[in-house]
């Protein structure tokens, strides 16, 4: 939808029952050209039926972090406390949103809730985001700077150092999301990354808990863990890394006996499917009442860039659950994209499609 056709929609949510001269008059328009907006809002399903019906649509919900990726690109080996030559490159980020991307390019109906700033960096993210996901419900705040995280990748592609400026997201608050509560609960899904405060995570865990929504946890680094609710009661899936799980369990995974262990405690702690991926060495997973799987990582990867290649896993995942897949084929998906996704230089893989993550399968079976 163009700019003029959402402010159209705007104005029906607000009062469907406004004739199209009111309409008109509001939005400073002739009545011909909304008519024009409106008949082409039919069209696409938008509106339906006098009183501009509009149809409850199940959105997926990427509440988190959307932010401006620097990655600095060392052409040698890393030598602190002097200069090191490298290229830079620039790009959109953030866990939700690049889940929200991923799931967008599967053909998802996507919807992306998160806070920025007034800013050229929220206008680039933007852009390039809202061809993939809804963006119309972000928060635009006067004065602060939107998310910015800037890596430094050693010549293999492997991370050295990154640096995060996320202090937006504790505006990612209560307040805001009580505003977006409607459409949040008419969600088929919502995932939610731990870049929001944890009041913010438990009162979407309540939430969902209250309106029968799917819920996927999905936290961003071992520190933030401290924002996880107190049990995973009411969550679909719990995503981690080994480093995050010890941090949860207060167990430490030195082997695969430990590795399946703290699957087995994670599910203990009320999640309904609980992956713990460790990088090559591959994920161990496992449904409630099931036994903890290992899968193996995709071999002979060449490895191009390692950002963004746990959120490709991650939508690749929910992607085969959103389709019904076996837990075996939602973990085997995953682990394709994020393969995928290492051996491509950009965040989120532009050429990713359904059928082309379909065929990929296809043809590493």
């Amino acid at each position: 939808m163009n700019e003029k056709e959402r402010a159209v929609l705007d104005l029906i949510r607000v009062n469907p029952y406004l004739s199209q001269q009111e309409m008109a008059d509001a939005l400073s328009m002739s009545r011909p050209t909304l008519a024009n907006l409106i008949s082409g809002l039919i069209k696409q399903g938008k509106i339906s039926g006098r009183a501009y019906i509009i149809p409850e649509e199940k959105e997926i919900i990427c509440i988190g972090g959307a932010n401006i990726d620097r990655k600095f690109h060392l052409n040698e080996e890393t030598k602190l406390g002097t200069s090191n030559p490298a290229s830079m490159t620039v790009s959109v980020g953030g866990v939700a949103r690049n889940i929200a991307e991923n799931l967008g390019r599967l053909q998802h109906h996507v919807r992306l809730l998160t806070v920025a700033g007034n800013d050229s960096d929220w206008d680039v993210i933007s852009r390039v985001s809202s061809s993939y996901m809804d963006v119309s419900d972000v928060g635009q705040l006067i004065g602060k700077s939107t998310g910015s995280y800037s890596a430094v990748l050693d010549p293999t592609g492997e991370l050295v150092i990154a640096l995060a400026n996320m202090e937006i997201y504790d505006s990612l608050n209560t307040v805001y999301l009580e505003e977006k509560s409607r459409v949040i609960s008419n969600a088929s899904m919502i995932i939610i990354d731990l870049n929001c405060p944890k009041e913010s995570v438990d009162y979407i865990k309540n939430l969902a808990s209250q309106k029968g929504n799917q819920l996927v946890i999905i936290p961003v680094s071992s520190p933030k863990m401290n924002r996880m609710p107190s049990d995973l009661k009411g969550v679909t899936w719990f995503i981690c890394n080994q480093d995050e799980a010890e941090t949860y369990t207060g167990l430490t995974i030195d082997n695969e006996a430990d590795w399946k262990k703290a699957v087995q405690e994670l599910l203990k702690f009320g999640a309904e499917n609980v992956v713990v991926t460790a990088g090559s060495r591959g994920i161990m997973a496992a449904a409630s009442g099931g036994e903890p799987i290992r899968f193996p990582a995709v071999q002979n990867v060449h490895v191009e860039d390692v950002t963004g290649a746990g959120d490709a896993f991650v939508s690749g995942l929910l992607h085969g659950h959103l389709v019904e897949g076996s837990l075996e084929d939602n973990i085997r998906m995953g682990l394709m994209n994020a393969a995928k996704t290492l051996e491509s230089p950009f965040t989120v893989r532009p050429e990713l499609n359904r059928e082309l993550l379909k065929k990929e399968l296809e043809e590493l079976s």
